[in-house]
């Protein structure tokens, strides 16, 4: 890649930038070059990490060559180095600003993120590029200490002093190698992220936490978590040197709430509490060595031990110190609300010089505190607990970190205390189990105690710091940082440069819905109201599941919180919604603490890489550990499922007092400044979280997947503006759940179609042999690993007509589609062709019946329920063997034995039920079908079943299923009783009722018929046009004259969209007309007409159903379908001698469906006069 230059800088990036990545590079290099601050925003994927990189190590390179293009210049006195190269060239900043430019001058960069894992991903797009800087990251001794005596502590507190003590004695061997690793040239030039400077620890014997701050000296850049920027007492005990410094903020979404954390604090009554306890410990111990006399009171030669040197009279002072600043923080009574009482931030002083620590004071008492922690801390046997008294000491240091203006406190409680409130409110923690019964040691044993709350406003505090330590500049960046007015509000430091990028993924890669109702039609809300109302946890649980059918691979289900995913998985498991999607995709939920969620994510990544699984699902909250940071590249995250708006608690003492705080800024605008209103920054909290997560779908160029917001509430339209710019323009708006399935499985087909399959790697030792056989073809083991891929991930389109009642019925139309439509069209015809049905069961309790010859055209719900029915049991088999079974994984439409057998679908339908059931309600279906067999009482038989499985909506389907083992001259009965119980009927039709034996009649005249009808150009073919009241209905001419070219198009299995739209048209209009039981006996008289050809008998009961209104003779017209050539002509001079008009003979069906004749055009009494004649 040639080197790219922007804004005179030469930048190497490792390959052709895009068009919104050199924008991204050319800003940073504008704040870098004018020392302004910055504000970038970059979609996720869109390189925003190794632009970063490249344009600021890019800048310091060039800042580096023109210095010593100056200090050549001043050695050459003016003359040139290289003829053709001028010196000037080299660099023009010679000087920056007006101070001479050296090379101490040259600036390091400071790149800071939210984790350490963030930050390693960082330095791995390090090792990607050209540039080697000296490297150095900053982390905790609980993340680097490497010698077993610290690491084996509970408390981290315990280890900071404990390592201290190691440190200061040379005790720690690990420690003493530093000075001399420190300088080790192969160690110092490499590029190191936390794992590796550990593993540099064990293998060269030497202290990684002390390696790193020594490596800092020296380094480049520096990467460090954003808290040891921001926390002024981790700045000092990291020795951070900000002066001059480019400071990058990564993640930078995160910043605001990190600012006003860094500086607040929560003091609980069991903090002081163990405080006051670890002091009162030492003291007595003390008090007694005194009274034994073995040791002076100033301790001297302990202190030569444990460091402790303190009098007794100190340890009491601090004691006293502990107990008065207790005694102040309990001495306030409550409101009878119990919400606490706020004070400004000014009095925070106040209350601690109750206690006698003011600015004066404050050094002495903070190192008596630490100089006891550290000596309780080395001591050996019993643990104490002094974590509270090391919270006390950090909390004086953070109160009194900022040192009034020229000694006085007053000035220091002026304007910059607005930021800041003093909230004291009960405690209602369970901390008095705890404590100790001593009744001297604390006065809050004998009453509940009030929690001390200190906190800070304004994130601009922490940015405003860091601006008088002189910085160079202050660039923030992020992938989820709009608004960019509100985010710039919020940090109240000036913004000059600011930049929102575009994306770099084009539209076919992404698919946006919001999702207003479940399946089952109940808005979809997590609302405070309605997040755990029981009809809104199930609505949401059919949603996620017809969505895992939907997603390939992996799915991404975030929640708002985590009492309302807890919540709601408790509803799932017990109404069995979990075990639906566990069917489909494993579920992992991310765990609430640090331990386990390792172990969780790789979980989720192995499954998802499982070549014989349908994927995983990953449950995590908004602002979770999963929604930040981390990588959900290609099959890991192919769709993400957001389920509400993660508003923070409104009734937060904390978030009233922040909205407070805005409101009162905005109303008195003193500083010129623009600050957001309340409720602005309470939707803005919202919206960034659901950001955030939706990000993780999204992760580099060629990546593609759907997100689904599944909340009424993001239908609004300010809702909808708080969304990132780059997904905008692309949401869809759904008010029927079906229609969202229909398009997401159509964006499935086609982006998997479009788009390259990522390889995986296979570690079958079969594949590894194959690859060598198959070397000189290009790999075939690749072929193969990305076969099985898509073959499962093609499944999860696939089966998708079988789940949603909206696609059943969708029709194929072949012509005026685009390329895109011809996929999907492609896609559904291969589906249907590769997965033809036999009818139905009848009596599959005894045997099965071999496959009837015209069901290959069987439509509509019939096919739908039976692909349902299959899907489901693919599923149950595909997550069988993912947990071990021993058959191999095949596409569905290479499973012949079962689905060709009735008695297999009867199997696989009980396997369903008894795994849906429990083992007591399986075993009463079970007899009561037997029951059913041996007496033939329907109605009991549907008292029991219904009693059982139509408590719960999701088992209404298994109620349905029953219907394969209805027999015949129950079937229709069957059908409508399911209509009345669930709403929704089993696809009776007619030819269903026929037993076994008028089938194999049926069969038998159907083949002799059609091999008579071979000969002949005119005759329909009857098989394909009856095909037992299918979807076959034909749209010929209504006379039936002259249509042998289409009647050679209608035995093509596939029909036009308008065949099939025409058949269900006149069905269903024949039966709004006369009735169920009427249609049944109408198209019982055609199929005795196909046996028997008597033409007399079949126009006698057709015409008197069809003649009984006027307005019902136009369907009598219409059913010319169904008569043969050879007939045609007697029907049409009957429907002349009823209508008193001819049939036209080029009248299309479609037009007759279409444009009916007008009852107005039919005189009453004469057609009755001529249907008495006709039947005389």
């Amino acid at each position: 890649m040639p080197p790219l230059t922007l804004r005179g800088i030469t930048v190497d990036f490792p390959f052709t930038p895009y068009p919104c990545q050199k924008d991204y590079m050319s800003k940073v290099i504008e704040c870098l070059q004018n020392k302004v601050n910055g504000v970038l925003e970059s979609p996720t994927g869109t390189g925003k990490t190794l632009c970063l990189l490249c344009s600021t190590l890019g800048w310091r390179e060039y800042f580096k060559d023109s210095i010593s293009a100056r200090k050549i210049a001043e050695k050459m006195g003016g003359a040139e180095l290289f003829p053709d190269r001028p010196l000037s060239s080299w660099g023009t900043t010679a000087t920056d600003g007006d101070v001479p430019a050296y090379y101490t001058d040259i600036p390091k960069i400071i790149y800071a993120s939210r984790t350490h894992s963030q930050l390693t991903q960082v330095i791995s797009e390090l090792k990607n590029t050209s540039y080697r800087p000296k490297v150095c990251v900053l982390g905790s001794r609980e993340q680097l200490c490497i010698n077993q005596d610290v690491l084996k502590q509970e408390s981290n507190h315990v280890k900071v002093h404990m390592c201290r003590a190691k440190v200061s004695s040379r005790s720690c061997i690990f420690y003493n190698n530093v000075d001399e690793k420190s300088t080790d040239k192969d160690i110092m030039n490499s590029i190191l992220d936390v794992e590796d400077l550990v593993k540099t620890g064990k293998k060269e014997r030497v202290c990684p936490y002390y390696l790193s701050r020594s490596l800092k000296q020296h380094a480049d850049i520096i990467f460090m978590p954003y808290n040891y920027l921001l926390d002024p007492k981790s700045r000092r005990a990291h020795n951070i040197e900000l002066k001059g410094a480019v400071v990058i903020f990564d993640e930078a979404h995160n910043v605001e709430k990190m600012c006003e954390e860094s500086t607040s604090f929560d003091l609980t009554p069991y903090d002081l509490t163990s405080a006051i306890d670890a002091v009162d410990k030492l003291l007595r111990e003390q008090a007694a060595d005194v009274g034994k006399g073995d040791f002076s009171e100033d301790f001297n030669v302990e202190s030569l031990n444990s460091g402790l040197k303190l009098d007794i009279t100190t340890i009491a002072k601090i004691k006293q110190i502990l107990m008065d600043l207790e005694l102040a923080i309990n001495s306030f009574e409550m409101p009878s609300n119990n919400q606490g009482i706020t004070k400004p931030g000014s009095f925070i002083y106040e209350l601690f010089q109750k206690a006698h620590v003011n600015y004066d004071t404050k050094t002495a008492v903070v190192e008596a505190m630490e100089q006891i922690t550290g000596y309780l801390a080395g001591k050996p046997g019993i643990f104490l607990n002094t974590s509270g008294l090391q919270k006390v000491a950090d909390i004086i240091q953070l109160v009194f970190s900022v040192e009034p203006a020229e000694g006085s406190k007053q000035s220091h409680k002026g304007s910059s205390m607005q930021q800041f409130k003093v909230h004291i409110h009960p405690d209602t923690s369970n901390f008095k189990k705890k404590q100790s019964t001593d009744v001297w040691a604390s006065s809050s044993v004998k009453k509940q105690g009030n929690v001390l709350s200190y906190w800070c406003f304004s994130p601009g505090f922490s940015m405003q710091e860091l601006l008088r330590q002189e910085v160079r500049c202050i660039i923030l960046t992020s992938g989820t940082l709009s608004p960019l007015s509100s985010f710039t509000y919020e940090m109240q430091i000036p913004f000059p440069v600011c930049l929102e990028n575009p994306h770099v993924i084009q539209q076919d890669q992404i698919f946006v819905s919001i999702v207003d109702k479940g399946p089952d039609g109940v808005q979809l809300s997590t609302a405070f109201d309605k997040r755990f109302v029981p009809e809104n946890m199930a609505s949401l649980g059919n949603t996620v599941v017809n969505l895992s059918r939907v997603v390939p691979h992996g799915l991404l289900v975030f929640f708002p919180s985590y009492p309302v995913l807890d919540k709601t998985l408790e509803y799932w498991r017990a109404s069995g919604h979990a075990d639906r999607i566990e069917n489909m995709k494993p579920m992992f939920v991310e765990p609430k603490g640090k331990g386990t969620f390792t172990e969780v994510i790789d979980g989720f990544y192995d499954k998802v890489n499982d070549s014989k699984s349908n994927g995983g699902s990953f449950f995590a909250v908004c602002r979770g550990k999963a929604s930040e940071g981390l990588d959900f590249a290609d099959t890991y995250g192919r769709g993400v499922i957001i389920t509400g708006l993660p508003f923070p608690p409104r009734m937060d003492p904390r978030v009233v007092l922040k909205m407070q705080y805005l409101d009162e800024m905005c109303r008195n605008k003193t500083s010129g400044k623009q600050y957001l209103s309340g409720q602005e920054w309470y939707r803005q909290q919202a919206s960034r979280a659901v950001n955030q997560a939706i990000g993780r779908v999204i992760r580099h160029r060629e990546d593609y997947g759907a997100i689904f917001l599944c909340d009424h509430r993001f239908k609004y339209t300010d809702a909808r503006a708080q969304l990132p710019s780059w997904v905008r323009p692309y949401v869809r708006i759904y008010d029927n759940f079906g229609s969202v399935v229909r398009d997401a499985a159509q964006f499935f087909r086609v982006v998997q179609k479009l788009r390259p399959v990522p390889q995986k790697k296979v570690k079958d030792a079969q594949c590894g042999s194959q690859l060598v056989s198959d070397a000189g073809q290009g790999g075939g083991c690749l072929r193969s690993a990305q076969s099985r891929w898509q073959s499962s991930s093609s499944l999860k389109a696939k089966v998708l007509d079988s789940h949603v009642p909206s696609l059943k019925k969708r029709k194929l139309e072949d012509t005026g589609r685009d390329g895109t439509a011809k996929l999907c069209i492609q896609y559904e015809m291969d589906m249907s062709s590769s997965k033809k049905k036999p009818l139905s069961l009848l009596d599959a309790l005894d045997n099965s019946e071999p496959r009837l010859e015209g069901e290959d055209d069987i439509g509509g719900e019939e096919r739908a329920s039976r692909l349902s029915t299959l899907s489901l049991q693919y599923d149950k088999r595909l997550d069988d063997e993912s947990r071990g079974g021993k058959r191999k994984i095949r596409v569905v439409q290479d499973r012949k034995p079962v689905e060709s057998s009735a008695a297999g679908r009867g199997k696989t339908f009980m396997l369903e039920l008894k795994k849906s059931l429990s083992q007591d309600s399986f075993t009463k279906i079970m007899h009561a079908l037997q029951v059913y067999k041996a007496t033939d009482n329907l109605d009991d038989l549907v008292t029991k079943a219904a009693e059982l499985l139509l408590q719960d909506p999701n088992t209404h389907s298994l109620l349905r299923g029953l219907y394969q083992f209805i027999r015949p001259h129950h079937k229709k009965q069957f059908d409508e009783k399911c209509q009345l119980l669930t709403g929704q009927g089993c696809g009776y039709k007619p030819e269903h009722s026929l037993s076994r034996e008028e089938r194999e009649t049926l069969m038998q005249q159907t083949a002799k018929v059609k091999t008579s009808e071979m000969g002949t150009s005119k005759q329909l073919d009857s098989s394909k046009e009856l095909n037992q009241g299918g979807s076959h209905l034909g749209t010929h001419s209504l006379c039936g004259v002259n249509t042998s070219v289409k009647d050679q198009k209608l035995q093509k299995p596939q029909k036009s969209g308008k065949d099939s739209q025409f058949s269900a048209t006149l069905l269903s209009d024949i039966k709004q007309a006369i009735g169920a039981e009427k249609t049944n006996q109408l198209f019982v008289a055609l199929q005795m007409y196909k046996k028997t050809y008597n033409y007399e008998q079949m126009v006698s009961t057709v015409v008197g159903l069809l003649t009984e209104r006027d307005e019902d003779i136009v369907l009598l017209k219409r059913l010319a379908v169904f008569i043969p050539p050879h007939h045609s002509q007697q029907f049409s001079e009957m429907l002349r001698s009823l209508t008193g008009s001819a049939l036209e003979t080029c009248q299309d069906s479609e037009e007759a469906s279409n444009h009916p004749i007008p009852v107005s055009q039919l005189s009453a009494g004469k057609s009755q006069s001529k249907i008495s004649s006709f039947f005389s």
